[in-house]
């Protein structure tokens, strides 16, 4: 575990100071929530990972809220924040701004209740989720190149309509009903040792982590992030609320540019460490998880799994028992076969690399006769003459399946010793 001063590197600018303020949630409100959501959102599985326990060498368990009603977590928060309002505030309504989870979880938890939800969702949103948001019944309205311009138009129009609006993450009782996720937890593993869980805005693991600390005060609670959207761990090591200047990974679930003002200082005092893990680990657990575990997760909901896979997570032993939760399992089907892609390469298993050869016939024969020989299957084979090249001399570009690092590398070792140079 670092000091986290490496975050301070990652261009951001501070925008706040992070308020030293009690807890906006008790214990009882995340009880009282366990009640309001019953009946609308899924008491999810605990079910443990053998394949991933072996890999890390812990008891891996994964708490299953891509199975989760809509898709994700976020309708635990969702519901229980429209189940608080008044008759008069359901009647007129609820407005929420999110181009993924929070839009279904919204738009579920509001149509059960009878309640009107009016969805501004980014004009670039994917057309399944729009389609998926319509569905629970909220009326979607497309407005903004960026999720910033959704936000401001959905506060717009709680402003003019008198509308209560549904924060994704900066809310108590939406925190409260993440919480939920540990009381469940520690009912379905009381042994439990660490809980690891996705941060984003923070409303999932602010929620978790005073829930858990309340009930097991010894238990180890770590939030993930993306190296790409580190906000809040950059948050921590400046001791301010900070918003990073990017948020591209794949990982779009979490990719908020800034925790809330309500959620991190709870996060800094009851989870114990952030850490962050990079794109090629995402799609590497994801990978896993859905060749392996059977368990379609989108990229938010995978680092956890990546965390332990990346090493990440210290202090772990064959006896420690450890709860991921996996966040969603709303994956857009359009970019499943890049994350396929990613995680391959990430794990050895697809391999793209360049040779020099001779410039004669037989010399591919020959280079493919020594991959063949140590059971690698050939994908693909193209031969280069740039002008640079040595005359006799051509580049061969290479595409090869191995069973893994280890089988890559030793096929790399066989064909340097056999003489040829890569590239």
């Amino acid at each position: 575990m670092t000091d986290g001063s490496e975050y301070l590197k990652v261009p951001h600018d501070v925008v706040g100071d992070i308020p030293n303020t009690e807890c906006p949630i008790t214990i009882s409100d995340v009880y009282a929530a366990s009640k309001r959501i019953k009946g609308y959102a899924y008491y999810t599985a605990l079910e443990y990972s053998n394949t991933i326990s072996k890999k890390v060498g812990c008891k891996t368990y994964l708490k299953l809220e891509n199975l989760q009603k809509t898709g994700s977590f976020k309708v635990r928060g969702a519901v229980n924040k429209i189940a608080t309002l008044t008759e008069e505030e359901k009647k007129r309504g609820v407005v929420a701004a999110s181009a993924g989870n929070h839009a279904q979880g919204v738009a579920f938890a509001s149509t059960s209740a009878g309640c009107k939800a009016t969805i501004v969702m980014p004009e670039f949103a994917s057309t399944a989720k729009v389609t998926a948001t319509r569905g629970y019944g909220a009326e979607v309205v497309l407005h903004g190149k960026v999720f910033d311009e959704s936000l401001a138009y959905a506060m717009q129009l709680c402003k003019e309509e008198g509308k209560t609006f549904v924060h994704p993450f900066n809310d108590p009782w939406v925190m409260a009903g993440q919480g939920t996720i540990a009381l469940e937890i520690l009912e379905q593993l009381e042994k439990c040792d660490v809980i690891i869980g996705a941060i984003g805005g923070g409303g999932l693991m602010s929620g978790v982590g005073f829930a858990a600390k309340q009930i097991k005060p010894e238990i180890r609670v770590i939030g993930v992030q993306a190296a790409e959207c580190p906000s809040m761990a950059v948050s921590k090591a400046e001791h301010k609320i900070c918003c990073v200047k990017t948020a591209k990974t794949m990982a779009d679930g979490i990719a908020v540019k800034a925790p809330g003002d309500k959620t991190a200082p709870v996060l800094l005092k009851y989870v114990d460490e952030i850490v962050t893990v990079d794109e090629e680990s995402i799609a590497q657990a994801m990978l896993l998880m859905l060749e392996r575990c059977k368990i379609v997760s989108e990229g938010s909901g995978a680092t956890p799994v990546a965390a332990l896979l990346s090493g990440k997570i210290k202090g772990l032993t064959e006896n420690t028992n450890v709860v991921c939760i996996v966040s969603g399992g709303n994956l857009d089907v359009n970019v499943i076969n890049k994350v396929i892609e990613r995680g391959l390469v990430k794990a050895g298993r697809k391999v793209e690399f360049t040779v020099e050869i001779a410039d004669v016939p037989g010399a591919i024969k020959d280079l493919l006769a020594h991959i063949t020989e140590e059971k690698a299957t050939v994908v693909g084979v193209a031969t280069r003459r740039p002008a640079t090249s040595a005359i006799g001399i051509c580049l061969c570009d290479v595409q090869m399946e191995c069973y893994g690092v280890e089988h890559r590398d030793k096929i790399f070792d066989v064909l340097k010793e056999a003489g040829y140079v890569f590239k």
